[in-house]
């Protein structure tokens, strides 16, 4: 059996290793910073102008068209029944489709993370579907499967249950659209952490309410929701999927994205760009937690 070295032995030891590295570490700095300075201020100078281009500018404008014929005009705009209404029914579709993602997208996490069972590489393939789908093309599924050509539209119309153009299939196609969100999120973060804990949790006698509360929860508390964050920030900005379930019935099934549409094609630029400047104003509100949220999580 060998001897166990003493501190100071250790000590020298890791000075060794540190010094070997030091001047691996010296010679990546050195070729970091060795880049000729006209290369690294024109790779930052098309950065920042692309970012301006795309990004800065746009929303400038936006803001911009918003106030120029006033604040009264743009409050006015903002106070339209019509407007009112798209806001409403705006909040009220993502009010139930992202707790209904988040739900699911915490269960099959957890059901994915924890346990290999048969089908489990095409559950996952499956999660990702709504990626690879287009929105209208998700929106032309629930047409084709609850419209007036699908197989439900007899039962539907004998029990005066409507799903497309109005309620139900806004929140069906926006939960379509935004279910991957949560659950992409939460598979790898859960991978990575194991089922120690939980299984140490059932152990000592918790319940699988217990456990999912007290254990899983707090773990990924920040990646739930950053999840949430972005689902909610999808779902009030979608227009693809529920722009073909809608039915675009003013003061009834126009969404804030919708309602931006009629009335930039009826020739109202006020009420376009006032609708479209609140949701500017949510998609940078959604940055600045999504910023917030990345920088905790990482720390």
């Amino acid at each position: 059996m060998n001897a166990p070295q003493s501190p100071a032995t250790l000590e020298r030891r890791d000075d060794t290793r540190n010094a070997s590295r030091t001047p691996a570490r010296r010679r990546i700095n050195d070729t970091l910073t060795s880049e000729p300075r006209l290369a690294r201020a024109l790779v930052i100078a098309i950065g920042t102008v692309f970012l301006g281009l795309f990004l800065i500018l746009p929303f400038a404008a936006i803001f911009s068209a918003a106030l120029s014929s006033g604040l009264s005009a743009f409050l006015d705009a903002l106070r339209d029944p019509d407007a009112l209404s798209a806001m409403r029914l705006t909040a009220i579709v993502a009010l139930i489709s992202v707790p209904l993602n988040t739900v699911f997208g915490f269960a099959v996490a957890w059901l994915v993370a924890h346990f290999d069972f048969f089908g489990k590489s095409l559950l996952k393939t499956l999660i990702d579907l709504p990626f690879s789908v287009s929105p209208v093309i998700a929106g032309l599924l629930f047409m084709l499967v609850f419209g007036a050509q699908g197989p439900f539209w007899p039962w539907l119309q004998q029990h005066h249950v409507d799903i497309v153009f109005a309620l139900p299939g806004l929140v069906l196609a926006t939960t379509f659209v935004t279910l991957s969100f949560v659950a992409r999120e939460l598979i790898p973060l859960m991978e990575a952490q194991g089922s120690d804990e939980e299984q140490a949790a059932l152990v000592l006698g918790a319940t699988a309410w217990q456990m999912s509360w007290r254990v899983t929860l707090p773990r990924v508390r920040l990646g739930l929701l950053y999840g949430v964050v972005i689902t909610n920030a999808r779902a009030m900005g979608e227009f693809g999927a529920v722009s073909v379930v809608s039915g675009h019935v003013p003061g009834l099934t126009n969404t804030l994205p919708l309602y931006v549409q009629v009335m930039y094609d009826g020739y109202n630029f006020a009420g376009a760009f006032a609708a479209a400047s609140l949701l500017a104003f949510i998609a940078m509100a959604t940055l600045a937690i999504k910023h917030r949220l990345e920088r905790r999580i990482r720390h």
